[in-house]
């Protein structure tokens, strides 16, 4: 496949459930590669995930994946593996079971399962629990069978949908070291929430809210958007109201009566401070404070 036509082509993309408008004339271009998709809960993400993976229908626009209209939804699904936010498969089933299950259902032979399966369990670190029943998997472990499910027909289009929420900080690491892996030729598209997945994976990101693109560009680009503008500063307690009036606080740490704040500034800030690298969080939640109605309690992890 033509490195042209290795991409995912979205233009102005509609869509509605009722009369709430869920996409709203969504336009971008998704190439090889790690692409991250980042927003809050309810921002459109997942409805834009199931309209590339065939799942839903659009009002409106055009998308094609690696050249193919997303009306031509069976070959389009022959060429993409999507990993829903809510994962499961066959519980009473053996991880093995369920992936020769999965791959003759997606028309494998099965001397290619034979050759495929031991390959991908090897692959996802799940290669010694081949018997174990899927329904007595860890979290951690299921997301990791979701890819290699995933992944069993070989697709050019990964669509990975909050893949590390709920998982501790080291199997967050060892799940998106895998989407890396897996990256390395073909598009995979990490939609998620958590920031900290997106700065340690991807090298472009679009951001999303209220159906809305707000972002599309690099990190480094989304970086420089608040490059001079982060500080640091060690407050009292009691000071923590009147600075969060103040300025955009992006985190805190409480240590006794002080809590070390880290914040944006348009200007040198009127108390002591020290000034940081910016991180994608701190740029994220300056994009999202231009937005009417943006809440300083956004959950971000």
């Amino acid at each position: 496949m033509s490195s042209k036509t290795m991409e995912i082509k979205i233009q102005g993309l509609e869509k509605y459930y009722g009369k709430t408008h869920a996409l709203k004339q969504v336009s971008l271009t998704i190439p090889s590669g790690m692409y991250g998709l980042l927003g809050r809960n309810g921002a459109g993400k997942t409805t834009l995930m199931k309209v590339l993976a065939t799942l839903l229908k659009k009002q409106g626009g055009k998308v094609t994946i690696c050249g193919i209209p997303v009306e031509q939804a069976a070959e389009v699904r022959r060429i993409t593996g999507y990993l829903p936010q809510e994962f499961s498969m066959y519980p009473n089933m053996g991880v093995y079971e369920a992936m020769d299950y999965l791959g003759a259902l997606s028309g494998l032979s099965k001397k290619i399962r034979k050759e495929r399966i031991p390959m991908l369990l090897e692959r996802v670190n799940l290669q010694d629990h081949y018997r174990t029943k899927v329904k007595a998997l860890s979290g951690g472990m299921k997301r990791r069978l979701g890819i290699a499910q995933a992944i069993l027909h070989d697709p050019k289009v990964l669509i990975v949908d909050e893949p590390t929420a709920g998982l501790d900080p080291e199997e967050r690491v060892r799940f998106r070291n895998l989407l890396c892996e897996t990256a390395e030729d073909r598009i995979v598209i990490l939609s998620t929430h958590i920031v900290g997945d997106i700065e340690a994976a991807c090298e472009r990101i679009a951001i999303m809210d209220e159906g809305e693109l707000y972002y599309e560009g690099t990190v480094t680009e989304l970086l420089q958007m608040t490059d001079g503008k982060v500080y640091t500063s060690q407050i009292s307690r009691k000071e923590l109201p009147l600075m969060k009036e103040e300025y955009l606080v992006t985190s805190m740490l409480t240590q006794g009566n002080n809590v070390t704040v880290r914040f944006i500034s348009e200007q040198s800030p009127n108390i002591q401070a020290v000034p940081c690298d910016p991180g994608v969080e701190d740029a994220y939640l300056y994009l999202m404070q231009e937005k009417e109605g943006f809440s300083h309690d956004l959950d971000l992890i």
